[in-house]
C-alpha cells in the first residue's frame, strides 16, 4: 500500500508564497514522474507542474516563471514553491506521482488527498 501525503497549504495575501510539500510511504520501489495539479471549485483537476526521474521539468502556462517543483528521491517527496500568488490560483492542490512498486516494470499513478490553497487579502 502507497500513501501520499501532503502539506504546507494555507491562507496567502496576493503576491505572497507557500511551498508545498509531498512525501510518499508504503511500498516503494522507485518513483517516476511527481506532479502537483489543482482543482478549483467547479473546475476540473488541472496539471500545475511535474518533473520526471531525469528532473525535466513542465509547467502549466498560468504558473510559468512563479512556481517551481522538485523533488528529494531519497527522502520520496516533491515540493511546490509558489511564488508571487494571485487570487486565481486559489484551490485545491494534489500532489501526484508514478510508483513502481516491484521490480517488475509496472507503474500506478497515486494521489495524495490535496491540500488547500487560498489567496486572499
Amino acid at each position: 500500500q502507497v500513501q501520499l501525503v501532503e502539506s504546507g497549504g494555507g491562507l496567502v495575501q496576493p503576491g505572497g508564497s507557500l511551498r508545498l510539500s509531498c512525501t510518499a510511504s508504503g511500498s516503494i520501489f522507485s518513483i517516476n514522474a511527481m506532479g502537483w495539479y489543482r482543482q478549483a471549485p467547479g473546475r476540473q483537476r488541472d496539471l500545475v507542474a511535474r518533473i520526471t526521474s531525469g528532473g525535466i521539468t513542465d509547467y502549466a502556462d498560468s504558473v510559468k516563471g512563479r512556481f517551481t517543483i522538485s523533488r528529494d528521491n531519497v527522502k520520496k517527496m516533491s515540493f511546490l514553491q509558489m511564488n508571487s500568488l494571485k487570487p486565481e490560483d486559489t484551490a485545491i492542490y494534489f500532489c501526484q506521482m508514478i510508483i513502481q512498486t516491484t521490480p517488475r516494470p509496472i507503474t500506478y499513478q497515486y494521489w495524495g488527498q490535496g491540500t488547500q490553497v487560498t489567496v486572499s487579502s
